[in-house]
């Protein structure tokens, strides 16, 4: 890989909020992007829908990140509303993403079937939801991690032919 882009890593946990559980997930993404470019925003906030809104809003429209990567709040409980947070935002779907991460992760568990995970675009970022636990994020980032830096420079207006 060899551009480098700015990322942000969003961890949605009441209890890590809260500083009842420590953040795992989110360290582990961290590492596992840094070839892709620097995390220059990193936070762990509560399961809020509007306020998941506002900080994607802010770290897309004001502090312009390339990249965020969500982990948690994918699932059924009443407090996961990590996607409908992200549709708000999203102007474009990418189902492919979400549903390579999903049919990958069906060969590890049946209740990958369950995960409501989005990935998207606004404006000129890629944002990716990814699963809560540590085992599942990295499962599911390994999954799209090869396509990111592709996906990123077509975003912001790579011309040249998407052949491989």
């Amino acid at each position: 890989m060899s551009a480098r882009f700015t990322i942000g890593v969003l961890t949605l946990s009441d209890k890590g909020a809260r500083g009842a559980r420590e953040d795992e997930s989110g360290r582990i993404l961290q590492e596992m992007v840094a070839p892709l470019g620097e995390v220059i925003e990193y936070k762990v906030i509560p399961d809020d829908e509007d306020l998941i809104v506002d900080t994607l809003v802010e770290w897309v429209d004001t502090k312009k990140l390339d990249l965020i990567l969500t982990t948690g709040g994918t699932g059924l409980t009443p407090r996961d509303i990590t996607p409908e947070a992200t549709a708000r935002v999203l102007e474009q779907q990418i189902p492919g993403m979400a549903e390579a991460m999903r049919m990958a992760s069906m060969q590890k568990t049946p209740h990958a079937m369950l995960s409501r995970a989005l990935a998207g675009v606004r404006r000129k970022s890629l944002i990716v939801n990814l699963p809560g636990s540590p085992k599942g994020a990295r499962e599911n980032l390994e999954v799209v991690l090869p396509a990111l830096e592709h996906a990123l420079l077509k975003i912001k207006g790579d011309p040249s032919d998407c052949a491989r």
